[in-house]
């Protein structure tokens, strides 16, 4: 973990019905071993809010340019399905919800990373949330209860 995602895991942790997943293994094939069942991925944080019954895919880059970003948009996009069936399967996120990339990056990578996002099919895959780093800040939200404020 970086050390900027632990300022994102406490964001999204203020909000009393959102429980986090850091460096959540999700694996594609069911098997022992993920290094040896076939494709997985660690996302940054998976986020499951009990209020909206939804779950997040959260990724956290302040990498410029974006591109491992960009990479696992693209295979999340491919495999989005199996992506769905490994959730429900390993960590019980049920298939009836919804499920949404949430992206966090700085304010000025935000335009190219929706320009990327754009041109994706998106076939599968719902349109990633993107939130600024800037609004992650702790003195940005309340600390005990985030709940509803403004996301984008």
């Amino acid at each position: 973990m970086d050390h900027f995602e632990s300022v994102v895991l406490e964001y999204l942790r203020a909000d009393r019905a959102l429980f986090v997943n850091s460096q959540c293994c999700i694996q594609l094939n069911s098997g022992a071993n993920p290094d040896t069942s076939g494709p997985h991925w660690y996302c940054d944080a998976v986020a499951v809010n009990l209020r909206e019954q939804q779950a997040f895919l959260c990724e956290i880059t302040y990498a410029n340019p974006p591109n491992s970003l960009f990479k696992r948009l693209a295979g999340w996009e491919a495999d989005w399905p199996l992506l769905r069936t490994a959730l429900e399967r390993d960590s019980g996120v049920p298939v009836s919800w919804a499920l949404t990339p949430w992206i966090f990056v700085p304010e000025h990578l935000a335009p190219r990373v929706e320009k990327f996002i754009s041109n994706l099919t998106l076939h599968s895959m719902p349109k990633p949330r993107i939130t600024h780093l800037e609004r992650v800040m702790p003195w940005q939200y309340k600390s005990w209860d985030r709940g509803l404020e403004f996301q984008t």
